[in-house]
């Protein structure tokens, strides 16, 4: 058991939406720092939990939605992040990663008290997720490469909210620790 889990926030995404053509620029920039996330999670075998949007298919699971952000328009922003065997999988319907999903159930399961969020969109999901999270008693880590936005001004300003309404922990990639303090 852990106390930290990596949070992967709507990577698996078809590129088929009307912000897509402004999102993908910031998705290829953050996408390297994403994967050197998840290698490190899963090297300090860190829970790893995917939780993505449905795109409308209420029918699907993870294995389909993964097919689908594969055979969109952008398979090479969602290949090298695929979800691996040992990794959890949540779908949600709306912008929060706790709205109506199991996530806090899981955590509780897993004994995470500190998330270190990735992912897309800053100014959207991420920051209402880092709301969620906050509001349950979360410990909120972001590190800043490893996240997207659609709108770089109302990203920087979500990532100030987070940092002074939430006390999310805004840092490097290389400032996020994963291991277990040593004196917890």
């Amino acid at each position: 058991m852990t106390g930290t889990a990596v949070i992967v926030i709507d990577m698996l995404n078809t590129y088929e939406h009307e912000d897509a053509d402004a999102l993908v620029p910031a998705v290829r920039e953050m996408l390297p720092a994403v994967q050197k996330l998840l290698e490190r999670a899963r090297s300090a075998s860190v829970p790893v939990i995917y939780v993505n949007d449905n795109f409308g298919q209420w029918r699907s699971h993870h294995g389909e939605l993964v097919e689908a952000a594969l055979a969109g328009r952008h398979p090479e922003l969602v290949e090298p992040i695929t979800p691996d065997e040992d990794s959890l999988f949540i779908v949600k319907a709306r912008h929060s990663i706790f709205f109506e999903t199991p996530l806090a159930y899981l955590l509780g399961q897993l004994g995470a008290q500190r998330l270190v969020m990735c992912g897309q969109v800053t100014e959207q999901c991420v920051l209402y997720s880092a709301l969620d999270a906050h509001i349950r008693h979360f410990d909120v880590t972001v590190p800043r490469e490893a996240l997207a936005h659609i709108d770089v001004e109302l990203a920087r300003a979500a990532l100030r909210m987070m940092e002074t309404n939430m006390s999310a922990t805004i840092c490097s990639l290389d400032a996020v620790t994963l291991e277990e303090p040593a004196d917890s």
